[in-house]
């Protein structure tokens, strides 16, 4: 059932009528994650600079390289510390484009079901926000753990792997059900949601193809929620009338 869903959310990035989301998606990722650059590359000129010119005042000319290479070091450490940031930036993502990447799956490949509701903006916004401070925690943990031999990459897939499982599954089942209901879904069924979550961990872990986790992790668990849906109405089906 994981990996089914998995599949579909990968065609889904194909798919013609989900293209649109699928561009809007990817800019505002792209234009987030490039603000976060610029945004840390003025901080350590701001922070680190000053420190390093009063550390190490009048450099002759020929240290000229050394200031190279703390820029190239530095240019580095950045890419590094942005690279943690996706997950949070998928966090805003989902919040934003989840209803739209629902609507569309909906349509097209569950039309024999009740649509699902769009969660009020104000209500997304919350939850969106709420989402992207446990996700930027649990990041900040897992890159604490990094420093640890023997569970800095098992730190980063299990956070991730958690946190992101937790948070899409639940958005997707709010567009059927009340938030206390998808929690209690989603605890009912958390093995399942966990490792569906390590599949979303291991595609935000490929460079370049991340950008593009917003939109697959929604869509797998749309697809994920249809198909224990399915499954309990078939047990409920099995046992009969309620008498």
């Amino acid at each position: 059932m994981i990996i089914e869903a998995a599949r579909m959310g990968a065609s889904n990035l194909l798919s013609p009528a989900s293209r649109s989301v699928l561009f809007k998606s990817l800019g505002l990722t792209v234009l987030l994650l490039a603000g976060l650059w610029f945004g840390l590359g003025e901080l350590f000129s701001l922070v680190a600079m000053p420190w390093l010119d009063a550390f190490l005042p009048g450099l002759p000319d020929w240290a000229g390289w050394a200031g190279t290479i703390a820029a190239i070091i530095a240019g580095v450490g950045l890419a590094l510390v942005l690279a943690l940031f996706v997950a949070p930036v998928t966090a805003v993502m989902a919040g934003l484009f989840l209803d739209e990447i629902a609507e569309v799956i909906e349509t097209r490949d569950y039309p024999e079901d009740a649509p699902g509701r769009a969660m009020p903006l104000g209500e997304s916004i919350r939850q969106s926000l709420g989402f992207l401070l446990v996700v930027a925690f649990g990041n900040l943990l897992a890159l604490l753990l990094l420093l640890v031999p023997g569970i800095n990459l098992a730190a980063f897939f299990l956070v991730n792997g958690y946190l992101l499982g937790r948070e899409f599954f639940e958005f997707a089942a709010m567009r059927s059900m009340s938030p206390a209901d998808a929690k209690r879904l989603r605890s009912r069924h958390s093995t399942t949601v966990f490792f569906a979550g390590l599949i979303i961990a291991a595609f935000l872990s490929v460079p370049l193809l991340n950008l593009l986790t917003p939109m697959f992790a929604a869509g797998m668990m749309v697809h994920l929620n249809k198909m224990i849906a399915a499954k309990t109405a078939e047990g409920v089906s099995e046992l009969g009338p309620i008498r």
